[in-house]
């Protein structure tokens, strides 16, 4: 361990992790982002559709200020239409209220000096039709089911549903759905969006030949497949809420979760972000890491696969340790590293990177997603904490 004092910089300071970085037009202090975890901390209710109970709280906001040592934080998934849903207690951003909820964290964390983007989320198939009353189904691009287990809305393990596949009509109406996130999102002080397009959720279940088996104009090629997600994208800078480089995306071309996983893989998801090149986004977004499971299907896709095709600032997921990291950016694979699990129990993360401090072990598992307020969110403390307690 080791931090030196009086004028003398930090041992990190000449890290590239330390070193500031831009993303649509905003620069950033660091080259660490928070990764985009469901934590399930909004106000739980006896009543699953309750309002309150997925409306942003003060607790979440003492989450996201105590890790705006970041410099590029990433919500939690952010579910904004009844279809799209399927986790209680997770936040949305689709009315006022929800509006007013995430505008108080967002000023705390601007106050901290960081940038903000809130992750859009639609499970598409992973749901459970009893979180949607309205409509009492699961939506996809095709009617092929899961593998494994799936949530009800009184959180019980069940097996999954086959879902309707999505008819161009409703495809349309899903994209005002986007769109009236968006311009809710830019309301709420976001200074950008993550489209989540990664382990097994709707955006993927299009991307992937396993799970789209269309034949209209959203399946067969990889450009087809890729449309719902262009799409979203034009949809949302038509809305006038974000500029495309405002709007990051995110893939997971090597994960088995959700049942996910395509022989194709390995040509098909450097084609994707060629074809999603041509917008320019904020950042791709890559869990090329397979510490979240592996299809086995295909070769794996790393971030320099990516880097061949794709101009734009490309932000590197899984596993990492700082020297990993670290050694990411120097090589030019990757701009930005993304932490999960230690940002858990670090919430001083780039600080015990930049001064070279002890690192707390990963939060265990049961942690991570249980609504017990701040036991386990928000009680880990910083390491000039620890120090206080150990004198």
């Amino acid at each position: 361990m080791s931090s030196n004092g009086g004028d003398d910089k930090p041992p990190g300071a000449d890290m590239f992790t330390m070193q500031e970085f831009e993303i649509g037009g905003q620069k950033l202090k660091n080259r660490l982002v928070l990764s985009p975890m469901t934590r399930a901390r909004c106000t739980p209710s006896e009543d699953p559709f309750d309002i309150s109970c997925t409306i942003p709280n003060e607790i979440m906001g003492d989450y996201y200020e105590q890790r705006a040592n970041a410099g590029l934080l990433v919500t939690e998934g952010t579910f904004f239409c009844e279809e799209g849903s399927g986790w209680r207690n997770a936040p949305w951003i689709q009315k006022p209220e929800h509006v007013e909820g995430w505008k108080k964290i967002t000023d705390r964390v601007h106050k901290a000096g960081s940038v903000i983007y809130c992750q859009l989320w639609h499970l598409g198939r992973t749901a459970h039709s009893s979180h949607h009353p309205s409509t009492n189904r699961i939506v996809a691009p095709s009617s092929i089911a899961m593998k494994g287990k799936t949530k009800t809305v009184t959180m019980e393990n069940v097996e999954p549903e086959v879902p309707h596949a999505l008819t161009e009509d409703e495809i349309q109406e899903l994209l005002k759905d986007y769109a009236n996130a968006a311009l809710r999102a830019k309301e709420a002080g976001f200074d950008g969006l993550e489209l989540h397009g990664a382990n097994g959720y709707l955006i993927d279940q299009f991307l992937q030949s396993s799970t789209n088996h269309r034949t209209d104009e959203y399946g067969g090629s990889v450009e087809n497949r890729t449309r719902l997600l262009r799409e979203i994208y034009q949809t949302i800078v038509d809305s006038g809420a974000y500029p495309a480089n405002r709007i990051g995306f995110r893939l997971s071309p090597n994960g088995n979760f959700s049942d996910m996983g395509s022989e194709d893989n390995k040509e098909a998801f450097p084609e994707i972000a060629r074809i999603m090149n041509a917008y320019k986004p904020a950042y791709l977004h890559v869990m090329d890491g397979t510490g979240f499971g592996y299809h086995n299907k295909s070769p794996v896709v790393t971030v320099a696969d990516f880097r061949k095709v794709f101009d734009g600032p490309i932000l590197c997921n899984i596993g990492l340790t700082k020297d990993m990291a670290e050694g990411m950016l120097r090589s030019g694979a990757a701009d930005m590293a993304v932490f999960g699990r230690l940002y858990i129990s670090n919430p001083d993360l780039a600080l015990r990177f930049l001064h070279d401090w002890p690192l707390t072990e990963s939060a265990p598992y049961e942690t991570w997603w249980t609504p017990t307020g701040a036991a386990g969110y928000t009680d880990w403390p910083t390491y000039q904490e620890q120090l206080k307690v150990e004198a």
